[in-house]
């Protein structure tokens, strides 16, 4: 696959945008720009199976959803998936779907593992790998960028703060892969349902082997500590972990993927990094918001309220979608074009308020060492065969990436 059909908004009222396969193939911009002007607050209407949902498109109402999470609460499920299958059993429990007093402690504790100071040696790493992955792939001639590069880099930066063995490692990789989307159209729920629960299992043994171990890494951390006065039991430890692993690892990698595909796609781009008239900085911004690998968010309506003047009723399905409102015009000048060197630059790709990203910190600087990397240890990049889509309704991006670099 090399190009997405478009699709415009004399369509929408036949689009479900809960389908992965819309998103895998299909491009949206025109349908995110119309709903934008004429309907910043979408229904989504019920199938036979599933329940119709809220679709907020504007990057100010998207904001004030993510800020409000007495109105708006994640715990009834923060992706589409969970949401419309009724709801989460993590809730209260997982970080990413925990509101209030228990969400503060728990992100105060994690946040510790997560700091400029205490990342310094897994950024070192990352270098590390980026050069190492980069000099491999140019020594070859051609890769699959996703898999021979960008599959080994936050992973491997998330492992190492979880302390997940290196003999582990690839088989994290594919069930983190299958867990949150598939790289075939026909991939299952159920395919999807296996993979969790096998990261789940793996880290709920890893869990009962840290307590008291001496280790020095995040689930030692979480199994040291306590919430409100009572220690984390086993089933908190794992179900962090799960959320950690599958949050630090597929996002970060398909926005490197996007960046490399972005390069190539624009050469002007290319050469405004390789000359240095673009700075890694505001690159990674650029590419975040260009990229934007988390199509949406969700959450549920605790009480009657309003978004933009449309009622919103107890107990509906809100879904916010980072998609649009990182090209609202309002915005963002000229959003449909890659500029490199673009401030300010207020993207919502790690979301906004109090769950925004855990590990913002980490990803800039995994897709600034790649980056880097490419403007200083590449000539010339030139794509060799199709891309492949990852199928799913959460996640945007790219299985694979066929490319030629010199």
């Amino acid at each position: 696959m090399t190009t997405r059909r478009t699709i415009g908004p004399e369509e929408l009222d036949t689009l479900n945008l809960a389908d992965p396969r819309l998103h895998a193939e299909n491009e949206l911009s025109a349908v995110w720009r119309h709903l934008r002007e004429h309907e910043p607050v979408h229904w989504n209407p019920a199938t036979d199976t599933a329940p119709g949902f809220w679709v907020v498109t504007r990057h100010a109402d998207l904001t004030s959803v993510y800020r409000d999470n007495t109105t708006f609460t994640s715990e009834g499920g923060n992706v589409l998936e969970t949401l419309l299958a009724g709801g989460d059993s993590a809730a209260g429990r997982m970080l990413a779907i925990t509101d209030g007093d228990r969400h503060r402690e728990l992100r105060r504790i994690l946040m510790s593992a997560f700091t400029p100071r205490a990342l310094q040696l897994v950024v070192a790493g990352v270098r590390r790998t980026v050069d190492r992955l980069l000099r491999e792939a140019i020594d070859k001639g051609s890769c699959d960028f996703a898999a021979d590069v960008a599959a080994g880099i936050p992973l491997g930066a998330i492992c190492d703060l979880l302390g997940v063995p290196e003999s582990d490692r690839a088989h994290v990789l594919s069930l983190t892969s299958s867990a949150l989307g598939s790289h075939d159209a026909d991939g299952t729920a159920a395919d999807a349902w296996i993979a969790k629960s096998e990261i789940l299992l793996y880290f709920a043994n890893l869990a009962r082997g840290r307590r008291d171990s001496g280790h020095a890494d995040v689930i030692a951390l979480l199994a040291g500590s306590k919430v409100n006065g009572f220690p984390l039991d086993d089933d908190e430890i794992m179900l962090n972990c799960y959320s950690l692993i599958l949050g630090g690892d597929e996002t970060a990698r398909l926005s490197m993927v996007g960046a490399a595909l972005a390069l190539v796609e624009h050469p002007d781009q290319w050469q405004a990094l390789k000359q240095g008239d673009a700075g890694i900085d505001t690159a990674v911004e650029e590419i975040l918001r260009w990229t934007t690998p988390a199509l949406h968010s969700g959450r549920t309506a605790t009480t009657d309220t309003e978004i933009a003047g449309r009622p919103i009723r107890s107990g509906d399905i809100v879904t916010v979608w980072n998609a649009s409102a990182n090209h609202d015009e309002q915005v963002f000048d000229d959003p449909g074009q890659l500029r490199l060197d673009r401030t300010p630059n207020k993207h919502c790709t790690f979301a906004y308020g109090p769950h925004f990203c855990l590990g913002a910190y980490l990803a800039r600087a995994e897709i600034g060492a790649v980056l880097e990397g490419l403007r200083d240890l590449v000539e010339d990049m030139e794509q060799t065969g199709p891309w492949k889509p990852v199928y799913s309704n959460f996640l945007s991006g790219l299985g694979s990436l066929p490319l030629a670099l010199k």
